[in-house]
């Protein structure tokens, strides 16, 4: 029997949400390639212009985003994570178009950069099926940078 495809949603970031966030759990060699959810909503606390989203399935908890300006023409997604039980059911490409979406939904912006750890090839492929074309290492020589034109 053929399951529906769940609705994946961006949504707020708020004091109703904020722990389960944190508890998003994820395989132990995942945690070594991304930064804490717990860490990276600190970040967004204290760093204007950072944007934070909690992924949702429906109305499930699933997954978490941030994304930070790095000039006004480009956008930089720093975390991407869908928590490990839900892996493998194309949420997070459905997130990632959502993610596209809306920040392309600011004129100025024309491209949007995602960088992944070299051993991360799930992220490779799933960034390169929604049009990232890889740039080289990022500027500490640790991470592929990849880049996606829009709003061209």
């Amino acid at each position: 029997m053929h399951t529906p495809t769940p609705q994946v949603t961006l949504q707020p970031v708020t004091s109703d949400n904020y722990e389960a966030i944190c508890e998003l759990p994820l395989s132990d060699p995942q945690k070594d390639m991304l930064a804490s959810n717990t860490w990276s909503l600190l970040e967004a606390a204290y760093n204007p212009g950072y944007q934070v989203r909690a992924i949702h399935a429906d109305t499930e908890l699933v997954g978490f985003m941030m994304w930070v300006p790095q000039s006004a023409q480009r956008v930089s997604i720093w975390r991407f994570m869908i928590a490990l039980p839900h892996q493998g059911r194309g949420l997070g490409s459905l997130a990632l178009q959502a993610a596209i979406r809306e920040i392309a939904a600011d004129p100025v912006v024309r491209e949007v950069e995602i960088c992944y750890h070299l051993d991360n090839e799930g992220s490779r492929r799933l960034y390169a099926r929604h049009g990232f074309v890889e740039e080289g290492l990022d500027a500490e020589g640790q991470d592929m940078l990849a880049v996606l034109g829009v709003n061209g």
